[in-house]
Formats: C-alpha cells, sequence, structure tokens
C-alpha cells in the first residue's frame, strides 16, 4: 500500500473521530449549560447538528417514540463508523 493511501486512511480516521468527540462532546455539554447561546453550546450545535439532524428527522419520519431520549447521536456513531469502514475499504 502506498504511503499517500495511508495517509487519507489515517486522515479520515481522525476526521471521523473528531466528529465523533464533539457529538459527545455535545451531549455532556446538553446536560450542564440549558443555555443554547452559551458560546460552546453554540459552537457544538454549528458542529453537529448538520450531521444530527437527518437522523433525528429520519425518527420522526418512521413515527418511532424514543420519548425523552434523542437516539440520533446513536444512529450518527453507527452511520459514522459505516462511512469510514467503506472509505477505508476503497481504499485497499
Amino acid at each position: 500500500m502506498s504511503g499517500s493511501r495511508i495517509l487519507i486512511i489515517r486522515a479520515v480516521d481522525i476526521f471521523i473521530e473528531v466528529i465523533k468527540y464533539l457529538i459527545i462532546a455535545r451531549i455532556f455539554a446538553g446536560i450542564l449549560f440549558r443555555d443554547r447561546q452559551h458560546p460552546i453550546m453554540s459552537f457544538l450545535y454549528q458542529i453537529t447538528e448538520p450531521i444530527l439532524e437527518p437522523f433525528r428527522k429520519l425518527i420522526y419520519k418512521f413515527n418511532i417514540n424514543t420519548g425523552m431520549f434523542d437516539f440520533s447521536p446513536l444512529l450518527a456513531f453507527l452511520f459514522l463508523e459505516i462511512i469510514e469502514n467503506l472509505i477505508i475499504r476503497m481504499l485497499y
């Protein structure tokens, strides 16, 4: 395997991991900071909402009642894993 492929695979891995950590940070920040106008919450929402919103809409579209729990981060993690594996397999 060439060096450039290894670099691309590593970059994809790092990018996906950063997104996952930002989603986790948003979950915990949502517990700590109820005000969405808080600078930390504002940043986390701007970064993660484009990823989480489609999954939230999907849950709503299928009329799945999750109560007070938001399962969109779980679906996003699953999706990110699938995408990462597909990209890595394409590069091998």
